[in-house]
């Protein structure tokens, strides 16, 4: 196939955009458990809106931590970049939320990936806290290992 072949992609119903819309919005309400419920049903994690948005992008810029843990969880993908070349990562840092940015830190997001990635983000938009926090956890990563705290 090359690129100029259409992809047969089929025809959705006003019901079911409605649906998946709904989707979207259960990301950026924090619905945690109907989406991954939907999610667990067959509906891809990596689905992307209009904009190109996934539910993870979605949910790090409206700072949904559960539904970002979740999706992680279901392998979703944090480096996945929409039509303005925006990732998960670069949303939580755009946002200031260092918990969310860390989740994606340790799942794997690359803060230089896309034409906006996070480190740009960072410097274009002056977020001095943002950066130290960057190369803090640049110095220091926190591994996914669980921590003993047993006296």
């Amino acid at each position: 196939m090359t690129d100029n072949e259409p992809q047969d992609q089929p025809e959705l119903s006003d019901e079911q955009i409605e649906f998946l819309n709904t989707l979207f919005d259960y990301a950026r309400e924090g619905k945690v458990q109907a989406l991954s419920s939907a999610i667990d049903q067959g509906i891809p994690v990596d689905l992307t809106n209009h904009n190109g948005d996934t539910f993870l992008i979605l949910a790090a810029y409206r700072e949904q931590g559960a539904v970002v843990d979740a999706l992680l969880e279901r392998h979703a993908d944090v480096n996945a970049l929409n039509q303005r070349g925006q990732s998960a990562l670069t949303s939580a840092i755009f946002m200031q939320n260092e918990d969310i940015s860390r989740a994606l830190l340790n799942a794997g997001a690359d803060p230089d990936h896309g034409p906006q990635s996070a480190r740009a983000t960072i410097t274009a938009m002056g977020l001095d806290n943002m950066g130290a926090f960057l190369a803090a956890y640049e110095n220091h990563p926190v591994s996914d290992a669980p921590q003993e705290n047993e006296q």
